[in-house]
């Protein structure tokens, strides 16, 4: 890895080892060096220079609250707001429990989006009315509710591009 200003610049190797830890970040530097056929020294410089830079941000285990009997919904909340508001909105919605993600983006305006769990349809609602909607600046709230996930994952790294026969 090499730093260009303040952007890393990762080599194949940097990006195979994320690749591993991104399948499961409990493998020892041995066993990730085992599976890339590299020293696990190697692995454990780079995995460490890679911490340093904060490439690598932090480690997490990912549970299933379905499994240990947690039942929840999870919405997706689209809220279009005065563009002099757009960013105090995203702050604040990062200060709540029930909210798991907050974005903003462009579409034919600029919408604050935020990922969203709750017990129930009720315990959404109250959230919705009493958190969000009293914000200054909303102007508008979509709420799609998840109703069956087909895939959720974290960063992947990009697919090691082949060379395109002729």
């Amino acid at each position: 890895m090499k730093i260009k200003g303040q952007v890393a610049i990762l080599d194949d190797l940097d990006w195979q080892i994320l690749q591993v830890l991104q399948e499961n970040a409990k493998l020892t530097y041995a066993e990730i060096g085992n599976k890339l056929h590299m020293p696990q020294s190697t692995v454990y410089d780079r995995i460490h220079t890679m911490e340093e830079h904060k490439v690598i941000k932090k480690y997490e285990a990912v549970i299933d609250t379905e499994k240990i009997g947690i039942q929840q919904i999870t919405a997706l909340i689209t809220i279009t707001a005065d563009m002099k508001e757009t960013e105090n909105i995203a702050k604040k919605l990062t200060g709540f429990s029930q909210v798991i993600g907050v974005y903003t983006a462009f579409s034919e305006e600029i919408i604050v989006a935020a990922k969203v769990i709750a017990k129930d349809q009720v315990a959404l609602h109250s959230f919705i009315a009493k958190s969000i909607a009293p914000l200054p600046g909303v102007l508008r709230i979509r709420t799609s509710i998840i109703t069956k996930k087909y895939k959720e994952e974290n960063f992947q790294p990009p697919p090691k591009e082949k060379a395109l026969k002729r």
